[in-house]
This record gives structure tokens, C-alpha cells and sequence, in this order.
């Protein structure tokens, strides 16, 4: 394989608006990321994604952007954004954007410039189309709630949203738009921006004809996934993005892809793919309902130890995919992946060793490195997210009472990746001086940075452990190019697998049961790397006999004897 220069970093994903808030105004801002570099880059942070900045109306977290150009006053100014990647720079970061192109806001002016003229040039950026007997022109309902179509004022058209009502389309057919895009992606490249991050880019190829399919709800409509599910040809769409703009830059590309088709993730990650990497999706599906999220299971371990087995195995016979625990549209993985007894420090380090050494790239999301957990919801007034709102409605229309649906969208809202990070014990845990824009979880007084800076056996110390680990001169080659190799498959309650190259052999094994387990070591053990048992039984951390014993939530990384 072709070495590129991003493939032995780890990743660290800001959500801006929750990170710190350095003016008072509730909402975090470029500011507090500066003043924050040296803790990310104690973490061992290589690259730092950063959720939207532009300007945007808010209706969806800024993936709605105003203007491409401008940064959101709320976050600050562009000249504050060039002492961000100057300051990053100096450190031996890089700084990757958020890049919103299968739509954009009701606001920007494209889409004011089509309202204003339905049959000017503006409006075929986006998908105008005459509706049928004064209905849609299709039965798609949006990915939040609800038709993909909406009327153009004063005419018999609709415009398309696979979103928010307003999130308009982007039209990609138009060769004009596609100029404009590029235009506007190479301008932050360079400004010196590495690479992106590419929102919901599988969406972007469209069956202009929009094809009625059959209803699976009772609204009589179908998700609109299944007419991007249907089409072919997003490849060259994504060829000619490529070409144009992150190759020319040798920029560092993760995309957000659902829906990639049988014998298609070569084209996607292979030497030559769409991007450098995609997110692993695999384990967030798992506890994705039929109907809603209101019958959604709870992720059952062996289902899951089979899912992201499955994927790292077929992953690496392409390339490199982008692994994550949790992130800004997920909950926080602590609450979702462990049964209660693990959601505690020691079943934090064990799930973040897991994810950080698989094989990839690892994306930390910002106060996981803390173990921080889903919040405590009352009511479905504190939620900001459009989503969890219409999953609360859905919820209760399909019967469920009002403190089933408020528990129902407490284990899976996006907003429990949201609320702001946990800086301290103070109030609002040290996020702001004025009121947040989202609750602060409650727990902040037993979680947080400031205490677990001063506790060596914190989350947040095994964590800087962990990426230390994986990028040591010892063993970044066996943690970035080893083969994955799962092992003890047929246990019940064990998670382990080797990353082996032509020098060594490294065991990384996780009970996640509450029994200790014994396990007979197929290659003798040389040494112990990590453990995340307590500093005064790590001398415990002994094979007599070439038996392993895991406690409950114990995780060990273990280099063992190599034969080729």
C-alpha cells in the first residue's frame, strides 16, 4: 500500500457550539478551541474536525450553511479562524472542515435568487418540479419527518429536501453548480484547511424523474433512501469532485456514507478511491428500529462483536476506514455499547482501547476521552434537535406514553452527544458564564476534565495512554498497517483480536462480562503494554501458564511471542 501522510494520525471531532464559550453567550466559539489546542494536542491529536462553522439560520446545527464563505458570528471571525490554523500548525495539527454540499440553507442566496425567478437559471441548482394535482411530485418522506417536497410560493412547483424543509437540494446534474462548489472547496483549501469531512455525500446522485415508490408507513410515503438506494452513477459524481478539488491538495478526506452498494468500498477507500476513508457505521445501525426509534433493541454484545468484526475484515482488504465510538449525531457510545454494570471509568477504557487499536483511522469525539455519558432527560422541551423532537411525536403516535417516548429519545437522541463538554465542577460545568444553549449533564460534577487531569488513573490520563500506544515508535507500524486478526470468537463475553506484521504480534483482549474469564494464550506473552486495572493490582497483570484472566470490563494489550 501506498504510505500517505494521514494514515497513522488519530482524530479528534469538535462539535464548536458545545466545546467552550468564551464570551458568555452560551455557545461555544473558535476562542475557546484555541485556548484549548495544548490539551488536544496532550491527547495525541493529529487532526481536529470541526462540525460547521459557516453561517447558517441553526434549523440543523449549521448543516443548513448561509454562506460557504463566512464563518457563524456565534463562532467568531474569519481572521479568529486564521489564528486557528495558524496556531494548529504550530503545534503539528491540522484542521479539516465540515463540507455540507448535498444541500444547503433556504437562506443562501442561490436558493433566494431561484424563489425570486422558478424558471431562472438558479432555480435548476436546486430540484424544482411540478407537483401532481396540486400533490407532490412523489411519495418521499424526508429523512426528518414528513414530505421531501414543499411548494414554491406562487407556482404549481415544489422544491426537494431529503431534510429539514429548509435544506433545499443541491442539483449536481448542473455542471454550473458543481463549478461553484469547487470554487468554493478549493478557496479553504487554500487557506489551508487539510481536508474535509463530507456530509451525507451518498445523497448528492437523484433520479431527476422521482419515481413514486411503495408506501412503508402508514403516511403512505417511502423513505427517500430508497430512491438514492436505486440510482447508480454516484461514482462519477464523486470522480469528478475528487479530480477537481482534494487530489489537487493531497487533502485528507472522511466521508459520511450510508448506503455503499455490494463490491463498491474499493471505489470508495481503495489506493485510488472517492476519499481517503469513510465512517464505520456498522455498530450504530445495530440499534436502529424498523419503524422509529421507539422500537429500536439495545445493541446485544455478541451481535455487535460479530458486526464490527465483519467490517474490519472487509475493510482491510481496501483500504482504511474511519472508526468512532460516538459522535455529534450518535448518542454517547459509554450508554449505548456497555450494559449498565460497564458504564463506569474502567468499561470507558476498555471500549476506547477496543476502537482506538482496531485497524483505521480512530476519531475521538470531544469529551469521550472523559467517558463522558448520556444525559438525564424530563422533558421533550429541553431537546434542541429537530430529529428527536419528530421521533418523540412518532413515538406517541405509535401508542407510547409520554414517559416511554421521553426514555425512548434518552437512550438515542443526537443531543447527548451534544451537551456542552465537561471542563470542570463549576457551574455549568466550567462551559460558560451565561446560560447554555443545551443542559449541561448533570453528572458533570463526578465527570470532568479538571478533576481527572490530577487522578493518574482517570479516563482521561489512560486515554493520552492509549494514543501514546498506538502512535509509539515501538508499534505505530503494527497499529497503522498490521493486519486485523479477530480471536476467541466463540466465547461469550470476550472482545479480542491481533494486529500482526512481519515483526510483531500484538493481543488486545476485552471482557465485557461481569464473571472473570480465563483464557489460554495461543502465542506465549512477552509483555504487557496497557491495562486498565488500577495501578496497585497492575502488578497482578501476570500469565502463569500462559492463562490470561480478565475481570469484569477488564481490557489488556498484550505483545506476544511472533512466529512467522
Amino acid at each position: 500500500m501506498k504510505q500517505k501522510w494521514w494514515h497513522d494520525k488519530v482524530a479528534y471531532q469538535i462539535y464548536p457550539k458545545s466545546f467552550l464559550d468564551t464570551n458568555g453567550d452560551g455557545i461555544g466559539d473558535l476562542r475557546g478551541i484555541i485556548s484549548k489546542l495544548d490539551y488536544i494536542k496532550k491527547l495525541g491529536i493529529d487532526i481536529i474536525w470541526l462540525s460547521p462553522i459557516y453561517k447558517s439560520p441553526f434549523v440543523d446545527q449549521g448543516y443548513d450553511i448561509a454562506d460557504y464563505y463566512a464563518i457563524a458570528e456565534e463562532f467568531g471571525t474569519m481572521e479568529e479562524f486564521d489564528e486557528l490554523l495558524s496556531e494548529a500548525k504550530k503545534r503539528d495539527m491540522y484542521i479539516i472542515m465540515d463540507l455540507v454540499i448535498n444541500h444547503c440553507s433556504d437562506q443562501h442566496e442561490w436558493f433566494q435568487k431561484a424563489l425570486a425567478d422558478p424558471e431562472g437559471e438558479y432555480a435548476d441548482y436546486f430540484y424544482f418540479r411540478k407537483g401532481k394535482n396540486g400533490n407532490p411530485p412523489s411519495n418521499y418522506r424526508s429523512y426528518f419527518g414528513g414530505s421531501c417536497w414543499e411548494p414554491v410560493p406562487g407556482t404549481d412547483k415544489f422544491y426537494f429536501h431529503m431534510f429539514a424543509k429548509e435544506q433545499p437540494d443541491l442539483n449536481w446534474e448542473n455542471p454550473k453548480l458543481r463549478q461553484e462548489l469547487y470554487r468554493m472547496i478549493n478557496w479553504w483549501m487554500e487557506k489551508g484547511v487539510a481536508g474535509f469531512r463530507i456530509d451525507a455525500i451518498i445523497n448528492i446522485k437523484k433520479n431527476p424523474d422521482f419515481p413514486d415508490f411503495e408506501p412503508d408507513g402508514k403516511d403512505g410515503m417511502a423513505g427517500c433512501q430508497k430512491m438514492v438506494e436505486s440510482v447508480d452513477g454516484v461514482g462519477d459524481l464523486l470522480e469528478d469532485l475528487k479530480k477537481n478539488t482534494f487530489q489537487k491538495y493531497d487533502a485528507f478526506t472522511v466521508a459520511e456514507v450510508f448506503s455503499i452498494k455490494p463490491g463498491e468500498l474499493e471505489q470508495f477507500i481503495g489506493e485510488d478511491g472517492h476519499f481517503s476513508t469513510i465512517f464505520d457505521f456498522s455498530a450504530h445501525s445495530l440499534s436502529e428500529g424498523d419503524l422509529g426509534w421507539y422500537d429500536a433493541p439495545d445493541v446485544d454484545f455478541k451481535k455487535w462483536r460479530e458486526t464490527v468484526i465483519n467490517a474490519q475484515l472487509e475493510i482491510q482488504k481496501h483500504g482504511f476506514e474511519a472508526n468512532i465510538i460516538e459522535n455529534h449525531d450518535e448518542p454517547r457510545g459509554v450508554s449505548r455499547f456497555l450494559p449498565e454494570y460497564a458504564r463506569t471509568p474502567r468499561g470507558a477504557k476498555m471500549l476506547g482501547t477496543i476502537s482506538v487499536l482496531f485497524r483505521g483511522i480512530p476519531f475521538i469525539f470531544q469529551g469521550q476521552e472523559i467517558g463522558m455519558q448520556n444525559a438525564v432527560w424530563n422533558d421533550i422541551d429541553e431537546y434542541d434537535d429537530i430529529s428527536t423532537k419528530d421521533q418523540y411525536h412518532i413515538a406517541r403516535e405509535a401508542g407510547l406514553s409520554n414517559e416511554e417516548a421521553l426514555e425512548v429519545c434518552g437512550r438515542m437522541s443526537r443531543d447527548n452527544g451534544r451537551t456542552p463538554v465537561q471542563w470542570n465542577d463549576n457551574e455549568n460545568a466550567g462551559f460558560t458564564t451565561g446560560t447554555p444553549w443545551l443542559k449541561v449533564n448533570p453528572n458533570y460534577k463526578e465527570i470532568n476534565v479538571e478533576s481527572q487531569e490530577n487522578d493518574a488513573e482517570s479516563v482521561l490520563n489512560y486515554y493520552r495512554g492509549l494514543v501514546a500506544v498506538r502512535k509509539s515508535s515501538e508499534y505505530k507500524e503494527v497499529f497503522t498497517y498490521g493486519s486485523y486478526i479477530p480471536v476467541y470468537e466463540n466465547t461469550q463475553t470476550i472482545m479480542a483480536y491481533y494486529r500482526v506484521n512481519a515483526d510483531k504480534r500484538i493481543l488486545v483482549a476485552a471482557n465485557f462480562g461481569q464473571d472473570e474469564i480465563e483464557l489460554r494464550l495461543e502465542y506465549p506473552a512477552k509483555n504487557v503494554i496497557l491495562s486498565n486495572r488500577e495501578s496497585a493490582s497492575k502488578e497482578r497483570v501476570n500469565i502463569p501458564g500462559q492463562v490470561l484472566k480478565l475481570g469484569s470490563c477488564e481490557v489488556i494489550v498484550l505483545e506476544c511471542e511472533h512466529t512467522v
